[in-house]
């Protein structure tokens, strides 16, 4: 499996981006894709994820109605829309894959990894 995150860049607060992971390599029916975030210094934090057949969502409480993940399975890729950038939305974000169903939060519980997209948002 090959995940490859694209979209990033420098924003201003309140300024909005949509980043793209594009999968290859399996038939991803009974998988999971979630996006995290990471800051220097810090662990791994969940942001969204989806499950590739039904389109179930779910979203950290600290994105919720400013992030939304969808996904175009004719595409096998996965978006993140962002909206009302915020200064603490600087990161490098990460998609990944976890061979279930299930909307897991836990980054162990995802196999397989992008390289990261820088966002910054600046005030």
């Amino acid at each position: 499996v090959q995940l490859q995150a694209s979209g990033g860049g420098l924003v201003q607060a309140g300024g909005s981006l949509t980043l793209s992971c594009a999968a290859s390599g399996l038939p991803f029916g009974r998988s999971t894709v979630g996006w995290f975030r990471q800051i220097p210094g810090k662990e791994r934090e969940f942001v969204a994820a989806t499950t590739w057949s039904e389109g179930a969502t779910s979203y950290a409480d600290s994105v919720k109605g400013r992030f939304t993940i969808s996904r175009d399975n004719s595409k096998n890729t996965v978006y993140l829309h962002i909206n009302s950038l915020k200064p603490e939305d600087t990161a490098v974000y990460y998609c990944a894959l976890s061979a279930t169903r299930r909307l897991l939060t836990n980054s162990g519980a995802y196999g397989a990894w992008g390289q990261g997209t820088q966002v910054t948002v600046s005030s």
